[in-house]
């Protein structure tokens, strides 16, 4: 049975669809960087993809070749995340999305270490025969975050928002996003096959103690 992140990590990537307070330990991750309107048919975001998932899956499908990974074991690559902001908003401007700057990432199971990853660059480079210099291995330290899970189109996602940042606010915690901790947001439907009033997105603000 291939590990599934999701499942083994309900508390990160299942929360219910109210805030709740959550504490992220560090974790490796594929990234890519970019800018602009994620929706452009032909885009850095829709590059990122391919990135991404080329790198993701030639990792996962190691077991099939002659590089071996210390520690491997069977795994379900885990979804698509972003972490999104704009120069001088605050928060999130839905309205403009030609201003975003963002980091798209999937998460890297423990084993996989820098020379892995190298490799797996590499590997891909060849394979697809493009150039897969962009993507870098990233470590992200999250700690303290509020998290809800959002039902519904991306640019609904502000009152899922506001009701997080209600809750804190109750809760004795502040907002405390900066350029080290960002708006992050997980995807676990694919929106090119589901209807956007039944897309899931965690959404998770990191905060302090007020």
């Amino acid at each position: 049975m291939a590990f599934d992140f999701k499942k083994e990590y309900k508390e990160f990537y299942m929360p219910k669809d109210r805030p709740g307070i959550v504490t992220i330990p560090p974790m490796n991750y594929i990234a890519v960087r970019g800018k602009g309107d994620p929706n452009l048919e032909d885009g850095d975001y829709k590059k990122a993809m391919s990135l991404l998932y080329g790198i993701a899956f030639t990792i996962k499908m190691s077991k099939k070749g002659d590089h071996r990974i210390e520690g491997f074991y069977d795994y379900v690559v885990p979804p698509l995340e972003g972490f999104w902001w704009q120069d001088g908003v605050e928060g999130i401007d839905y309205s403009d999305k030609s201003t975003f700057q963002w980091i798209s990432v999937i998460r890297l199971p423990d084993f996989v270490t820098g020379p892995d990853f190298d490799w797996a660059v590499e590997e891909a480079a060849k394979k697809k025969k493009a150039d897969f210099s962009a993507a870098e291995f990233m470590t992200y330290d999250e700690g303290l975050c509020v998290q809800c899970m959002h039902i519904g189109p991306y640019d609904d996602e502000p009152a899922t928002v506001e009701k997080m940042h209600e809750y804190i606010r109750q809760q004795g915690y502040e907002l405390d996003i900066t350029d080290k901790r960002l708006h992050h947001e997980i995807y676990l439907s694919d929106a090119r096959k589901t209807a956007p009033e039944k897309l899931k997105t965690v959404i998770r603000h990191p905060i302090k103690v007020r």
